[in-house]
């Protein structure tokens, strides 16, 4: 059964790139190597692995990593660092300090 990766970068800006992929090993490296000039990492580079989920099913996949482009900065900090406290409480719109 194939895999699909839903993953974070951090870029050099301090910016976070969220995608989707089947192949993660090639896909990090075409982020890594700027083989698109019209990509958001392109002129970000080098780019760092902080973050992947692995689905079996690639609608779900796809449902992930929209989710997560929808969210926060903080919120994507929370996830990449495993903070579930701080996760589920910047998702009930509790992070307005």
């Amino acid at each position: 059964m194939k895999t699909y990766y839903v993953y974070i970068l951090k870029c050099a800006d301090n910016s976070y790139y969220t995608g989707v992929t089947d192949d993660l090993e090639k896909r990090i490296n075409e982020h890594q190597y700027g083989t698109d000039p019209k990509s958001y990492t392109y002129n970000r580079r080098p780019v760092t692995l902080v973050f992947v989920e692995y689905f079996q099913n690639p609608i779900d996949a796809i449902s992930r990593e929209k989710q997560i482009k929808g969210w926060s900065r903080k919120k994507k900090e929370a996830l990449i660092n495993g903070e579930w406290d701080k996760l589920m409480l910047y998702s009930r719109g509790k992070n307005r300090k």
